[in-house]
């Protein structure tokens, strides 16, 4: 990959919790490709959300860089709620309104934030939940979805600020077995669509099916990134050897 393919640009990257004793992130360097479906696996502790929670600064490093686009976010002289809609983040747990519709969800944020025409913002919103298969549910509530539609929302709702990159933090944890399928789908059909994605997930077959860069995380620190034929059928590390054989 040329430099001119790189989105982001992580080193050095450490966040430290009780003055040093926890270390969360130990020394991250990493860089993002554009159009890269990175996947961020590990267990449970291992950093992975505290690293995917770093790039859009949800969490403040304690040290290191991260450069977006060729601006280092991590300098403190950004305006942040523009750097964020630049990325998109999809949770666990979906975190609509419950007072307002599946299209007033979507459209506040674009209309607020970004200043867009409300008719604009809608039939842009309706396009996307049409993408998704959920345009006959826009006048619904949140309460009236199941747990798969309302994380379909959820992806809907970051696409509609446009972002150049997505953020998927354990996107089917929070879900019944029967739903993380609809979702894993939504995700697919994104990767092929070129859009720039960093997933953590337990989800192996997502992580060996759709990724085309697997991290393996532990303690803090990347211990083994490569292809998904690498990390799954080739791994080198012991570490990595032992959580396979307990994940797979």
């Amino acid at each position: 990959m040329t430099s001119d393919n790189v989105l982001i640009k992580v080193r050095g990257l450490k966040k430290h919790y009780n003055g040093g004793t926890i270390r969360a992130l130990d020394g991250i360097d990493i860089d993002i490709n554009k159009g890269d479906v990175m996947v961020v696996i590990g267990p449970s502790g291992s950093g992975k959300s505290t690293f995917l929670r770093s790039l859009n600064l949800l969490e403040e490093p304690t040290d290191g860089s991260i450069d977006v686009e060729g601006q280092i976010i991590t300098e403190g002289k950004i305006d942040l709620d523009k750097f964020r809609q630049k990325m998109g983040m999809v949770f666990q747990h979906f975190n609509l309104f419950p007072h307002k519709t599946i299209l007033e969800n979507l459209t506040i944020a674009p209309i607020i934030v970004k200043k867009e025409d409300k008719a604009a913002a809608e039939k842009r919103a309706m396009e996307l939940l049409a993408r998704v298969g959920l345009e006959d549910r826009a006048s619904a509530y949140p309460v009236q979805l199941s747990g798969g539609q309302k994380q379909r929302v959820a992806i809907v709702r970051a696409l509609c600020m446009n972002p150049d990159v997505m953020l998927f933090d354990e996107p089917t944890s929070a879900l019944d077995p029967e739903m993380v399928g609809e979702v894993l789908e939504v995700m697919k059909d994104l990767a092929k669509a070129g859009m720039t994605m960093v997933c953590v997930t337990h989800e192996m077959g997502f992580a060996r099916e759709v990724g085309n860069r697997v991290v393996f995380m532990e303690d803090g620190k990347i211990v083994e990134q490569g292809s998904p034929d690498k990390i799954f059928n080739h791994p080198e590390s012991d570490r990595l050897k032992d959580f396979l054989a307990k994940v797979l």
